[in-house]
């Protein structure tokens, strides 16, 4: 059984974003984008660039062509950071808003879905034992950095 938890945990996170794709991909949005959105939104405006980054899981410069598409659609808009002209923060514009609650209701009911049948002390014990994997995870990831 233990030998399966790594194969399962990895392909969990790809059919929860396969389902929210299939879902949204009416509205135009591309899997970059949607989850780009979501995290602002989550996040909060004027994020730095790299936070954002770094919160959704992906390198500076890729997170760049997503920001320059979502600003084209008038989705988002960058701003120089007033303490680092260097830095870019990113901040949601109003026509986002709409979007974005239709895509929190697909989120929403997709997650509904997906733990049906599990009870909210069910949820709650999963939540903390990903948790308390993930910290292991990232101790091992920092010993063997040497950091």
């Amino acid at each position: 059984m233990h030998q399966n938890i790594g194969f399962r945990l990895s392909r969990l996170p790809r059919l929860w974003r396969a389902i929210i794709d299939e879902r949204l991909a009416p509205l135009g949005l591309t899997q970059t984008r949607w989850i780009t959105l979501y995290h602002l939104w989550r996040l909060g405006d004027g994020q730095p660039q790299c936070d954002l980054a770094r919160a959704i899981g992906v390198e500076a410069p890729s997170l760049v062509r997503t920001l320059d598409q979502l600003s084209e659609q008038g989705l988002i808009e960058r701003r120089p950071c007033e303490q680092d002209r260097r830095t870019k923060r990113v901040f949601l514009t109003s026509e986002a808003t709409p979007l974005l609650e239709q895509i929190d209701e697909v989120v929403t009911q997709a997650r509904r879905e997906m733990l049906t049948g599990l009870s909210d002390d069910d949820v709650k014990q999963l939540d903390a034992l990903l948790a308390h994997i993930e910290n292991n995870g990232l101790a091992i990831q920092a010993r063997e950095s040497g950091v």
